[in-house]
């Protein structure tokens, strides 16, 4: 049976409170610069006290790929938990007005929408500091076999491993794609991430992921080496199709026979929340349409410098018009 969406991305619903900050505010409340850090309500509530002004935008790393391919004119849908309040109605509101399929029914007890506060320093690096809340209530309930199986991929962000029962929703969405012969996409989403479950994602890597999303530390930090070569023959060996985030050294996709080479699209970088999320959409756009690998990293790659170009995780253009002045795509 033919698939009627593209991507099915699977993720935490978060809205994101962006701020320019220095240095010093990251030490002051003790956060670790480019990482993801999950909070309790009292410490977001501490740094959102002390944020400078603030903008705040629907988010949530797979939220953002979603968006992204919607963007680029693919059909995509989304499965995500937020709460029966006004953030949970912000984020509805935005992820189906940019075209993607939401679904999920708002959790209408226990903790509030999920809040993520981004700090985004004079070198462009942000530093996420996330708190769950209704993101947590997400259960296989959520996960329904006719929507897991009209999609021709599933796309999966590694933070859902932070929760038993996510993780619980996120198995069941694997052994559904499979069954109705689909491809499992997973992301590594963060190195702390995988230090917590790395065990867990070698396993997933080796036995349910068809695709796998990572950028340079997180590929090394999963193979635990030093070297970026070396991780590199570590996933040949596995013989899965990976890509490979690698800043302003563009992308490498790797197979089981070859290591494809991608340049950095230009950009000027202002943020650099979203630039995986959004190299993802790019990638799994490209290859729901029968593109070449290459050209999968190269609308990867496209995306990704136009959401680094601002602040915030979303795009602000059409990606379609982009796609538009690749020549040949």
């Amino acid at each position: 049976m033919a698939a009627g969406t593209q991507v099915l991305c699977m993720g935490n619903a978060i809205v994101d409170i962006i701020a320019r900050v220095d240095d010093q505010f990251l030490e002051k409340h003790e956060r670790i610069k480019g990482s993801m850090m999950l909070v309790d309500a009292k410490t977001s509530a501490a740094i959102y006290a002390d944020m400078p002004p603030a903008m705040e935008r629907s988010g949530g790393s797979a939220g953002n790929t979603a968006a992204g391919i919607a963007s680029l004119g693919g059909k995509a849908g989304y499965i995500g938990k937020v709460h029966n309040d006004q953030l949970g109605t912000v984020f509805t509101h935005d992820i189906r007005a940019v075209g993607v399929s939401f679904e999920t029914a708002p959790s209408l007890e226990g903790a509030p929408t999920a809040t993520s506060m981004i700090l985004v320093t004079p070198d462009a690096q942000r530093t996420m500091n996330t708190f769950l809340g209704a993101c947590i209530e997400l259960t296989p309930d959520d996960v329904t076999a006719d929507v897991v199986a009209d999609a021709e991929v599933l796309y999966v962000e590694g933070y859902l491993w932070d929760s038993p029962t996510m993780k619980a929703a996120v198995l069941k969405a694997f052994d559904l794609s499979h069954e109705a012969g689909r491809k499992v996409s997973l992301s590594l989403s963060d190195s702390f991430c995988v230090g917590r479950f790395r065990e867990e994602f070698l396993d997933l890597v080796h036995s349910q992921v068809d695709i796998l999303f990572a950028n340079e530390d997180e590929i090394k930090a999963l193979y635990e080496v030093d070297d970026f070569e070396t991780a590199v023959a570590q996933v040949q060996k596995v013989g899965k199709l990976a890509a490979i985030t690698r800043g302003e050294q563009g992308s490498v996709v790797v197979t089981k026979d070859a290591a494809i080479s991608v340049a950095a699209g230009p950009a000027t970088v202002q943020d650099t929340t979203g630039a995986g999320d959004l190299y993802a959409a790019g990638f799994l756009y490209g290859y729901t349409n029968g593109h070449s690998l290459k050209e999968c990293a190269v609308l990867g790659g496209m995306a990704a410098a136009e959401v680094i170009s601002h602040l915030g995780a979303r795009p602000e253009v059409s990606l379609k018009d982009l796609k538009s002045s690749l020549h040949g795509l």
